[in-house]
């Protein structure tokens, strides 16, 4: 059973929990690292414990989710075992699994339907990895393997 980790913050909130409920009609186990309420937090406070639930292996993947979906992207990527992209549709949310092996999606929820996210999390947990010439890339994203000094 593959473990899902989910973080919001209140502009996200109403999302999380409608992916939530998606997610566990197809028998994933969830981690949900808050936000729990639609009053205003913020979003770092939720989206580092997720980050390091994905980085750490206890979850397989995160699922990131904010006004813009920047912010909380932002967050998630100052972790070193993170790829996190901001997903507006499923062909980018597809593209970000097949050619980054993406391990989170963000999304924007100020930007998007309920519909549309249920589809581009669907997409993105059913992508995966293509590797070949693409691993070589990914191999080069750390930042502490490719400071040139």
């Amino acid at each position: 059973m593959r473990i899902i980790a989910l973080a919001a913050d209140h502009a996200g909130f109403q999302l999380k929990e409608i992916i939530i409920k998606m997610l566990k009609t197809q028998e994933y186990k969830i981690l949900d690292f808050g936000t729990n309420t639609p009053e205003s937090v913020d979003y770092p406070d939720f989206a580092h414990p997720m980050a390091e639930a994905v980085e750490t292996k206890k979850a397989d993947v995160g699922i990131s989710i904010c006004g813009s979906g920047n912010g909380i992207n932002m967050t998630v990527n100052k972790h070193q075992g993170i790829r996190s992209a901001l997903c507006w549709n499923a062909e980018i949310a597809e593209l970000a699994r097949l050619h980054n092996d993406a391990n989170v999606c963000a999304l924007p929820a100020r930007f998007i339907s309920s519909e549309k996210a249920v589809e581009i999390v669907n997409i993105f947990l059913k992508t995966g990895f293509e590797g070949g010439r693409h691993q070589k890339r990914i191999d080069k994203i750390s930042s502490e393997k490719n400071i040139k000094r």
